[in-house]
Parts: structure tokens; C-alpha cells; sequence
């Protein structure tokens, strides 16, 4: 006989009451008028009852209905709402290891899954439970864990899938209107497309519902739709909704009753302002009006049906509506969910007095970079304070997004505050990578249980959907994911993927081998004094390290370079001198005495690895991307009457040194960049390598090479047509350029530079796999094409023409020349890397080129990418691909005996059990200290 194990039984909500006395109060009023109408002894010229008196008690009654769930929601359900007979087959998941949602693991549990929900949850589940729960044995599809993580789905609660809508082009993106700044009267629902590639690929990282909200345009947006992401039979946008709030069959909209959660999307700060020439002033007082004139209304509303309950009748009229203002009538009401885009401390402060002066609840700050470091104000929202759905490290791109913190999340979890874990979908942040983004907050410090709940269960509590969502408990959705690994490890990937039961990943999904030590949570380091700086500091702690020109790094594992690994039998580990910033010693340094100003730098059994290279992104160019005070600018055609006929743009000319994007990515073991000037031309100008450490460009080592490469970017959707643009290519590698353009160009014909090409799309790689060919079989051009999403479906051409690609972490289509990805584990075999790796094509790791942040993470990413390649490469190999190979490409000129070299305490160069404490710095003569 099956075991199931102990539920929480819900506590009897208290407002079951109310929902009771409204039930009786209608039912009285329509007993009510049906005497009255049959009442004899009133005469009709006394009371007046208007005809529709029916339908006014029972408008007023919905009105004033709140939004509930009976405690027994979820044990009284036979089937889902959303199930679908045709495609929701019964399925048992045996074997699991179950992560439930509240923190309680199970382990070897089973789950049956009947009618789209689940039907029984516990051990040993025999034949006699699955006959009770009313399925046949027979149809069953049985999935056997093995042992295997089993978990709730993922929910995100921030995404703009189907309204931005990838990949992206002008007919689909209905992300936002530009009509006005207030515009609670849009309905994200309007503008869901159904085409969306993101579904597919959402599910396949283990995400089956999303918030959709509109963008951040406007100070009100519009309103949200909780969506599943799984195609539906009818195909529709409204087919996707969960609990939608209104229904419609042909014969009208009707609310539903009783009522479900709405949802409103509101924005403050720097978006609105640059939107709309105005100030956060402006903003606020556009949505305190409109509040104000709903307020209005809501009055009107509630003395039009205090004198249709007190019988009231004479000019009663029509009842007051307004299609503009019925969203905030129902969030004064309660009955609406509010999310806000919000950042820093004054818009915090701001939204938090509306709330108050409008008594109305909000549900969470979006983005919400600043709310670690005022949670008291946060405590004062009306009806209590607001979750925070945050990123995990991306930040510093724009003002009120300076003062991010990577502790935030793990600040705010300590101050008793809800956290949750989101995209921005379709970029910076994917919903394919949210897990990534709850993996991350606990390296950075969130509790294991608190991190998966940050993209789970919490979630779901804040959408007012955890009767049915977040959890794996009977009668509940059954949407639920069986990983490969322990889900906060870095890799893992889904082997299958429930959503309302029905399986998304086909009957082989396509799986690279985790190993036992991956099927547990990772014990990450302690950052409690990192984290306790970033508040005393407001969000600025300083970065700089401390240095020492005297090192002794005890308990080392491992140096890279020398290929020895420093553990004996007994467990002993080796030791690392460094000296003026050289290794004067590594393995058993007894004899290497200590001087007096040496520092002993315990590693716990880490490594010394060689300091990674990042490329692709704007590295070292600005403090603020979207400040353009704050850095280098953009490179455009040029003013040649100032520049010279010809002139080249040559990055380390505009370099910006100490910035926090820099130092952050210094302090994660990337110790050198190769940047080149960010651009809207064909030429984009020269690359220069830059130390990420250096405080200014006249130290030592500052700036490596101040010419890498020479760098050109292709695309569609500019100015020039894409033939305009290899047409200008075609007529500069033939010596037509002129100044130092043509001097460059011919430099690179010759061999003496690399060209770097950024190109997505297979089309354009291919053109310009023709142009390399014919300058001739004896060319010397050393053609490196980046980002290259497509160069998969090439492969074979672009290792014969012996060209190198630096492919980005994760390829994503977000527009139309990356639309044919290689979709990865678990859809597809392998990603853009293996492939042509497989083909022997010279291959190096860099990032996509929006800004600088995602540097910080490199060692993680290339952790991810080894996780989906199915041992075709070992970790030396990914090492290299950001190190060695990267400056092969490039034309890079490393002196090994001047190579910075990395040290990591507690792990491995790519694990999340490491942390970065020091960078051996030959250049500077010293060591930096963390």
C-alpha cells in the first residue's frame, strides 16, 4: 500500500465569511424582488423596480465579491480546468526525489498524474492507489527517476513572451504603447502571440508559467496574464491563460465567478521619464491623478448600490462604468495583483506612498535593485510589504540600476522579505536561464530551499496561485520537472518536462551525463562580509583589492600550466610561493622560507588557474552603459574633416579604467578583456586588450596590446543593406580603402592582424566565407567571424576555409539571422561549440555584445557549456577556449611568464563551491588580494 506523506492542511481563511454573506445577500435580494414583483399589495407606482434590478444587485454583488480559494481547493479537484483528454495521458513518476516546495525533500517517492493534476503523491504506489485515484493501469506512462530531482515547474514572474515576441521584428512586438503614459486599460492578452519561439525553449529549461506583463514604457502599463507556456489545442492566446478573469463562449464576456486574481503592470523612474521627456515628478503625479479619478468612481459605484440595496429606485440610473478606469477601480478593490518596475530609493518611497494614500496592495517590485537596501520602507506599503523580483548580477547599466547588488537577494531573505528570481524576457535575461538566475543568488548567499523557492513556490504565492501552482501536492497542477541534476548545480538540465500533465520533451529528450556529486545542492562560499559591505556602503563597497609583493598560498590542489596536482596519499596539499608576482616555488616549498612581510593565503584544497580573457562585450568602456557621460560613447561614420581622410577608431584611445563592471569581473578571475570600440558602422575600428585591475592606463600592464584586431559588424535592419555592407568589405580587402582604414585593411590581407567579423546569420557567414576565398588559395587573411549563432549549419565550409569563430555563451534567436540555433540539451545534441569543434574548426568563448556585465560570470558559463557537451572536451579544453585559444585567435601576445594567474579557495576554476581570493599580477610585481 502507498504511503502518502503529511500535507499542511491550510488554515480557514477568514475571509470565507464574507464570500458566505454575499452569496446569502444575493440570494436574499433575488427572493427579495421576486416577492416584491409578486406582491400584490405594493403597487409598482409606489416602488418603482426597474427591470434590470436583478441584474444591478448581482453587478453590485460581484463588485464587492473578493477573490478567494476554499482551503480544500485542491483536495476536492477530479481534473484540471486546463485538462485536455486528447493529450493529457496518465503518468506515474517512480523513484523520485522530491523537492516539494516547501522545503521538504521525499526521497524515493512516486507521483501519479491523472486529469492534469496530481492524483497521488507519496511512497510506494501500488496498484490498489492507482485504481482508487480512478486511472487504468494500463494507459499509464511510466517515467522511472532513478532517483533523480523531481520538482515543482519553474514560474517566472517577469516575462514579456508573446508580446515581445522572438525572433524579434516589427509585426510582433507589442510590448508597449506609446499612446500615454498611464494606460491601465491595455490588456497584454491583446497582443499574445502564439508564434513565439520562447515557449519551446522556456519549457526546456524547466519553466511552464509565466507572468506576461507589458513593458516599462509607461507608468501604467497595462494589464498581466498568467499564461502556461505549453501549446494548447485550440491554439489561442486566451487557451494559455491560468484562471483568466472573464470568460467568453458566444454569448458574451462574463466575469469570472468567482472572481480570480487580475494583474497590473506599473513602471517608475528612468523609463517613463526617457519615454516621455519627463521627470519621476511627472510620472508620479500621472498616476496619482488617474488613481484619484478611480477613486472617484469606486465611490460613485458603491452609493449607486447602497441605494439599489436600501431599494433606492427613483433616478438611480445606470451604473457607473468607465472602460479607462475599471482596472484601478478593481485594485482599489483588492482584487489585482500590482507589479511594479521599480529601482531605486525614491521611486521605492514614491510607490510605497501611493499605495498608502490609495490603499491599495502591491504585490512585488520588479527589477528592484535598491530594495536590499531599504527594506523598512518596503515594510510600510499598505497591507504589508511587496516581494522583490530581481536579477542576480545584472546591474550598472543604467543610474538607478548602479547600486545593484549580487547580495541583494540573500540581504533581503534575511530581513524576513520575499525574493523571487526572474527573467526580462526576451533579454538581458531569458526565460530559458532563470534557473540560472536562482543558481546563482545562492552562490551569492540565498539559501538552497529559498533559491529554488525564487523561482517556484514564492512566485506562485505572489501571483495568488499557490492553491494550484508552485508545490507538488495533491489535487495540484501537474506541471513538474524531473532534472538531471541537483537543480541548483550549474548544467542542469530537464529529462522531462509535466505541464498539465502532459509531457513537453518528446520520448527522448536528448540528456549529456551528470556525475553523483552534481545530484547534490553545491556548498558555496561565504560571502556574509561581501554582503554586509555592499550595505554600509549603499551598494558602492569598494572593490579595490589589498596587494602584497610576499605570498604563500597553503592547501593548493592544483596549478594550472604546470600540470601537477598537489595532493598526496595522506590528503596533504601543496604549496605556492610568489614573489614581486612570480612563482617562485609550487608543490613542497619548505625549504622557501618565509619572509617577514609574507601573507598566508589559505586556498582549502582550490587551485591556481591561469586568468580568464573575456571578449564580445563593451569591457572597460563605460561606468554606466546608458550614461553616455560615463564612457567612450558610440562610434559612428565619423566626421572625417576632423578624423582624416580614412582615420580608424582605435578602442584603447577611449578606455575606462576601474570601472565596477571591471573590478567585479577582476575579482571573478577575468583578469583581461578584449574590447573593441562600441559602434553603429560597417567599421567598427580596432581592438585593444585591457587589465581589468589596472586603476589607471599608465600603470604597468594597464593596456597589454593596444592592437588586437581590426573589427567590422554585419547585420540587417540598419542603415546599409547587407549587400551595401559586403560591398564595402569586398572593396577595402581589394585595396581600396584609404588612411589608416586602407593601411589596416591591407594589414589584415597580410596576415599581420586578424579581422573579426561579428555576423549571426549563415547567410552573411557564408558571403563572407566567399570573400576570404577570393582573395585566393595563398591569402594570409586570418578571418574570425563572432557571435555567429548559425556557423553550426556550416561547420563543414568554415573549417575548410579555415576561419575561427568565437561563439557566445547560450545562442538564443532573438532575431531573424539567429533563429536556427542549435537548441541544446534538452532538445538537441550538443550546442553551436561541439558542433564545430566536431568539425575542427578553431573555436573561442566570448559573450554577446550588450555591455559588459556578464563578464563576471564567464567561468560559469564556460562551466555550462562543458555540462552540454557530452565529454567531448576536457576542462582543460574549456579552459582554453577563454584563455589560450581566445588570444590565439586574436592575435593576442601572451608571455607566459607574464600571464596573471588566478586563485581559488574551496573548488575548481568552474565551480559555484569556489571563490576568487587572490590574482597573481607579473606585470605589476605583486599580489591582489580579495
Amino acid at each position: 500500500m502507498g504511503t502518502p506523506f503529511a500535507e499542511h492542511a491550510a488554515p480557514v481563511s477568514k475571509r470565507r465569511v464574507s464570500v458566505a454573506a454575499i452569496v446569502f445577500l444575493l440570494a436574499t435580494w433575488t427572493a427579495f424582488y421576486a416577492l416584491l414583483a409578486d406582491d400584490i399589495d405594493v403597487p409598482h407606482s409606489a416602488i418603482p423596480v426597474p427591470h434590470n434590478a436583478r441584474a444591478i444587485l448581482s453587478q453590485c454583488a460581484t463588485i464587492h465579491a473578493s477573490v478567494e480559494h476554499p482551503a480544500d481547493f485542491a483536495l476536492l479537484r477530479e481534473e484540471s480546468d486546463r485538462y485536455d483528454a486528447a493529450d493529457a495521458k496518465p503518468s506515474l513518476v517512480r523513484n523520485a526525489t522530491l523537492w516539494v516546495g516547501d522545503g521538504r525533500v521525499v526521497h524515493d517517492a512516486d507521483v501519479l498524474i491523472a486529469g492534469g493534476i496530481i492524483k497521488f503523491i507519496g511512497r510506494g504506489l501500488g496498484r490498489r492507489e492507482i485504481e482508487e485515484s480512478g486511472v487504468q493501469e494500463h494507459l499509464v506512462q511510466t517515467y522511472n527517476a532513478e532517483g533523480a530531482w523531481v520538482t515543482p515547474a519553474l514560474i517566472d514572474l517577469h516575462s514579456h513572451a508573446g508580446v515581445v515576441a522572438i525572433p524579434n521584428l516589427d509585426g510582433s512586438s507589442d510590448g508597449n504603447s506609446l499612446l500615454g503614459p498611464v494606460q491601465p486599460w491595455l490588456r497584454a492578452i491583446d497582443g499574445l502571440n502564439t508564434h513565439d519561439d520562447a515557449y519551446e525553449l522556456a519549457i526546456a529549461g524547466g519553466v511552464a508559467t509565466a507572468l506576461v506583463i507589458p513593458g516599462s514604457a509607461n507608468a501604467i502599463g497595462g494589464q498581466g496574464f498568467v499564461v502556461k507556456l505549453r501549446p494548447t489545442k485550440e491554439r489561442s492566446p486566451f487557451s494559455k491563460v491560468v484562471e483568466p478573469p472573464f470568460t467568453y463562449n458566444g454569448t458574451g464576456i462574463k466575469p469570472a465567478h468567482p472572481p480570480k486574481w487580475r494583474y497590473l503592470k506599473q513602471a517608475c523612474g528612468e523609463n517613463p521619464s526617457r519615454v516621455y521627456g519627463q521627470t519621476r515628478m511627472d510620472s508620479i503625479y500621472q498616476m496619482r491623478s488617474l488613481y484619484a479619478e478611480a477613486a472617484k468612481l469606486r465611490e460613485a459605484q458603491d452609493v449607486y448600490c447602497d441605494r439599489a440595496v436600501n431599494h433606492d429606485w427613483k433616478g438611480l440610473g445606470d451604473f457607473p462604468e468607465d472602460l479607462r478606469l475599471e482596472a484601478l477601480v478593481d485594485v482599489l478593490r483588492g482584487r489585482v495583483k500590482v507589479n511594479t518596475h521599480c529601482y531605486e530609493a525614491v521611486d521605492l518611497d514614491n510607490l510605497v506612498r501611493l499605495s498608502n494614500e490609495f490603499r491599495f496592495k502591491i504585490a512585488a517590485f520588479h527589477h528592484a535593485h535598491e530594495t536590499y537596501l531599504v527594506p523598512d520602507v518596503l515594510k510600510k506599503a499598505y497591507g504589508g510589504a511587496p516581494a522583490s523580483a530581481i536579477f542576480s548580477t545584472f546591474a550598472r547599466y543604467k543610474r538607478e540600476a548602479y547600486r545593484g547588488s549580487e547580495f541583494a537577494a540573500r540581504i533581503l531573505h534575511d530581513a524576513g522579505l520575499e525574493v523571487i528570481m526572474k527573467s526580462d524576457a526576451p533579454n538581458p535575461i531569458n526565460m530559458r536561464d532563470l534557473l540560472y538566475e536562482a543558481q546563482q543568488a545562492h552562490y551569492f548567499g540565498l539559501p538552497a530551499d529559498i533559491a529554488l523557492a525564487s523561482v517556484i513556490s514564492t512566485p506562485a504565492k505572489v501571483l495568488g496561485l499557490d492553491h494550484r501552482l508552485g508545490f507538488l501536492r495533491r489535487g495540484y497542477d501537474a506541471d513538474l520537472v524531473i532534472w538531471d541534476a541537483h537543480p541548483l548545480q550549474i548544467g542542469a538540465t530537464p529529462t522531462q518536462v509535466l505541464v498539465d500533465g502532459i509531457p513537453q520533451l518528446g520520448d527522448k529528450p536528448v540528456i549529456a551525463p551528470k556525475t553523483s556529486a552534481q545530484q547534490a545542492a553545491p556548498k558555496t562560499p561565504d560571502f556574509s562580509n561581501e554582503a554586509a559591505a555592499a550595505v554600509k556602503y549603499e551598494g558602492l563597497p569598494p572593490l579595490e583589492p589589498t596587494s602584497s609583493t610576499s605570498v604563500r598560498f597553503v592547501n593548493v590542489k592544483y596549478v594550472w600550466g604546470s600540470g601537477k596536482r598537489y595532493q598526496d596519499k595522506d590528503g596533504k596539499m601543496g604549496e605556492v610561493v610568489v614573489r614581486a608576482g612570480k612563482i617562485v616555488c609550487a608543490g613542497n616549498c619548505t625549504e622557501t622560507a618565509a619572509d617577514s612581510e609574507e601573507t598566508l593565503v589559505d586556498l582549502k584544497g582550490g587551485e591556481i588557474a591561469p586568468g580568464l580573457v573575456a571578449y564580445g562585450g563593451s569591457y572597460a568602456l563605460a561606468h554606466i552603459a546608458f550614461e553616455t557621460s560615463t564612457g567612450d560613447g558610440t562610434v559612428t561614420d565619423s566626421l572625417p574633416a576632423l578624423t582624416g581622410k580614412g582615420a580608424l577608431v582605435k578602442a584603447s584611445d577611449g578606455l575606462v579604467f576601474g570601472t565596477r563592471d571591471s573590478l567585479l569581473a577582476y575579482r571573478s578571475g577575468v583578469t583581461r578583456a578584449i574590447t573593441a570600440p562600441e559602434s553603429q558602422s560597417v567599421i567598427s575600428g580596432l581592438s585593444a586588450a585591457v587589465s581589468l585591475g589596472a586603476a589607471h592606463r599608465l600603470e604597468s600592464g594597464a593596456i597589454p596590446q593596444r592592437v588586437v584586431s581590426l573589427n567590422v559588424k554585419l547585420g540587417r535592419g540598419g542603415g546599409a543593406s547587407v549587400s551595401t555592407q559586403i560591398g564595402i568589405l569586398r572593396n577595402l580587402l581589394h585595396g581600396g580603402g584609404e588612411g589608416e582604414t586602407g593601411e589596416y585593411f591591407k594589414k589584415a590581407v597580410a596576415g599581420e592582424l586578424p579581422l573579426v567579423v561579428y555576423a549571426e546569420g549563415a547567410d552573411i557567414i557564408s558571403s563572407l566565407l566567399e570573400l576570404k576565398n577570393d582573395l585566393g588559395v595563398d591569402s594570409k587573411l586570418r578571418l574570425v567571424i563572432s557571435g555567429a549563432t548559425e556557423a553550426h549549419l556550416l561547420a563543414e565550409e568554415i573549417a575548410k576555409a579555415n576561419v575561427g569563430v568565437i561563439v557566445h555563451a547560450r545562442a538564443y534567436p532573438d532575431s531573424w539571422d539567429q533563429r536556427r540555433i542549435a537548441k541544446r540539451p534538452p532538445l538537441e545534441s550538443g550546442n553551436n561549440l561541439s558542433i564545430l569543434k566536431a568539425h575542427n574548426v578553431s573555436v573561442a568563448f566570448g559573450h554577446s555584445e550588450m555591455w559588459g556585465w556578464r563578464a563576471r560570470l564567464l567561468r560559469f558559463d564556460l562551466s555550462w557549456a562543458e555540462a552540454e557537451t557530452d565529454g567531448a572536451l576536457s576542462r582543460a579544453d574549456f579552459l582554453a577556449l577563454a584563455t589560450t585559444k581566445l588570444e590565439a585567435l586574436l592575435g593576442l601576445e601572451v608571455n607566459e611568464a607574464d600571464r596573471e594567474m588566478v586563485a581559488y579557495s574551496g573548488g575548481d576554476v568552474f565551480s559555484l563551491e569556489s571563490k576568487v581570493t587572490a590574482v597573481i599580477a607579473p606585470l605589476q610585481g605583486r599580489v591582489d588580494l580579495f
